[in-house]
């Protein structure tokens, strides 16, 4: 497969929706998504946009991705683990490099890091006033 960069909502569509396939089969982390997400197509065109945004700047996100993780948190009885960002960090990096290649893909990538990095300190920090 002759890979390329991520340009399109089509790419990030691509990447978001391959990625939750997996996510959704993964025996670690299929369950924490599989009991929150009941209409999966709503929920990835929600991540395309919110992908599209972080990657591309051209819309902007309405969302609120630390509120929603710390009530997944809340639900799961504070399950979630610094293992299991790590799990969703390395399916997203193995995604990333099957479907494509260049500058934005490298920069879906290192969101993601920071991102994971900021939720599960969120998620801590949450815990905390509770």
């Amino acid at each position: 497969m002759n890979k390329h960069d991520i340009k399109t909502r089509e790419d990030i569509h691509l990447l978001v929706s391959t990625f939750y396939k997996k996510i959704r089969k993964d025996t670690v982390l299929g369950p924490f998504f599989n009991g929150v997400i009941k209409d999966w197509d709503e929920h990835i065109e929600k991540l395309t946009s919110f992908w599209e945004a972080s990657l591309f700047f051209k819309t902007k996100y309405y969302g609120n991705p630390l509120e929603t993780h710390v009530k997944v948190d809340q639900e799961n009885h504070h399950a979630i683990e610094q293992m299991h960002f790590g799990l969703w960090l390395n399916l997203w990096f193995q995604t990333i490099d099957e479907l494509f290649e260049g500058d934005y893909a490298e920069n879906a990538k290192n969101r993601a890091r920071k991102m994971g990095t900021f939720l599960f300190m969120k998620i801590f920090e949450a815990r905390q006033h509770q």
